[in-house]
């Protein structure tokens, strides 16, 4: 039987410090870093430990919203997504795992952009936010 990837990465420390690393690159950034502005990163850091050591193979249950419904409100391009890929891919280098276990995890994180990613933005102003404030944040200019 194979490895889960929960376990050939080192389990839950491992996952939450390349988390940690991985949301100080996003709220630093100038373009990600504008979605989480007003949300708590320590608070989307576990969030985000739990859904993917979850999905990754550990015997936790995410607790959390579906994925559609927590990104609803946010306009995410495929740009915006590869953008994202590139900081994740940073912080789990900086960690050391071998190139196997960096393209699995990525892998894995990848197979729910479908859920996330907008089509196009006219698509997404035909959603109905009726109390939430759509979210779209324009990339910066260099």
């Amino acid at each position: 039987m194979k490895q889960s990837l929960f376990d050939a990465i080192g389990g839950i420390e491992v996952m939450e410090h390349v988390h940690t690393v991985f949301y100080d690159k996003v709220y630093a950034h100038p373009w990600l870093g504008n979605f989480f502005i007003g949300h708590d990163q320590k608070a989307i850091e576990l969030r985000q430990t739990q859904f993917m050591a979850e999905k990754m193979g550990s015997k936790s249950v995410y607790p959390g919203r579906e994925l559609p419904l927590a990104h609803r409100r946010m306009y995410i391009t495929e740009e915006l997504l590869e953008t994202r890929k590139g900081l994740l891919r940073e912080a789990l280098q900086e960690e050391g795992l071998s190139e196997e276990l960096i393209l699995r995890w990525l892998k894995i994180d990848g197979a729910f952009w479908g859920k996330i990613k907008n089509k196009s933005l006219e698509e997404f102003h035909q959603v109905d936010f009726k109390y939430e404030q759509p979210l779209i944040v324009d990339k910066p200019e260099k």
